[in-house]
């Protein structure tokens, strides 16, 4: 049973392989123990590595050591994020382990939204674990590109509560019509105190950046075609729109958490990672209306 094999559920195994690297190294910033049996129980990654040991070139690999560094930094960061947050909603959940790997407060609801085929290989691989989630975990599947708000109020979600929202490298892969959709959404089921954290990327890549070596190796090695999956739809500012909302947003590179933790990806020539943004917001007040 893969369910997984092609588009955004490879790269939800991709990630799964950088967090299963990252929990083996001993300076590691997250821990993951689940994210091998993702990576070893499906067809198409079941050869890619899962420990340091097994990654050619070491951290000077375009994918399996820097790109990897990088998701093991986004996923401390955003663990870190999470922490004593009592309702969780990841929305694109991919293969995200926080339900079971986290010490969550007694009674947290952890809603994972995603596709229908990512969270049947996900409960597949994880009730063959025998491990039981630290919180309550409510799996709603849905695309995420349409409405996806009527799934999670009929899954249990409250929107009187403050809710912790992670769209951890969703909007990447969204139009941009449904990115705004989604901003609305969070923000009409959010109660005051809420917070929500994304990923984008702050501008399109110029061809020589296009052609890094993260993106090329990623095609040629593990047939994963990042760009091909990237929306071309020029962006918009969702931090306008929050803002209008009545949030307040802060907006960080990861070289920032780099400096932070002293360990993770570094600027570099060209740099595929230099045009990532990573956005934290909380909500004050009610929406703003004119």
């Amino acid at each position: 049973m893969d369910g997984i094999d092609r588009g955004v559920g490879v790269t939800a195994l991709m990630v799964a392989a950088a967090r299963a690297i990252e929990h083996r190294r001993p300076d590691a910033l997250a821990h993951d123990r689940f994210a091998e049996h993702f990576v070893r129980a499906a067809t198409v990654s079941r050869a890619w590595p899962v420990h340091p040991r097994e990654v050619p070139e070491g951290d000077a690999h375009p994918v399996w050591g820097r790109l990897a560094r990088y998701f093991g930094l986004r996923t401390r960061v955003l663990d870190d994020f999470v922490a004593e947050s009592t309702q969780v909603v990841l929305l694109g959940a991919g293969l995200d382990s926080r339900a079971y790997r986290l010490p969550w407060p007694r009674g947290t609801t952890v809603y994972e939204l995603d596709q229908a085929g990512v969270l049947g290989f996900k409960h597949h691989v994880l009730d063959r674990s025998g491990v039981d989630p630290a919180a309550g975990r409510v799996p709603v599947p849905v695309d995420l590109r349409r409405d996806w708000a009527p799934a999670l109020l009929a899954a249990g979600f409250d929107p009187a509560r403050p809710t912790t929202w992670l769209a951890e490298g969703l909007l990447l892969y969204l139009p941009a019509v449904a990115e705004q959709a989604l901003i609305t959404a969070v923000d009409r089921l959010s109660a005051p105190g809420s917070r929500l954290a994304y990923e984008i990327k702050s501008v399109r890549e110029v061809p020589r950046i296009r052609d890094s070596p993260v993106y090329r190796r990623a095609r040629q090695e593990i047939g994963v075609d990042l760009l091909g999956l990237f929306d071309d739809d020029p962006r918009p500012d969702s931090t306008i729109a929050l803002t209008s909302y009545g949030w307040r947003t802060s907006t960080r590179t990861p070289f920032h958490f780099t400096d932070v933790h002293g360990r993770g990806p570094r600027p570099e020539p060209h740099d595929a990672l230099a045009a990532n943004r990573w956005i934290f917001a909380d909500k004050i007040t009610a929406k703003i209306t004119a």
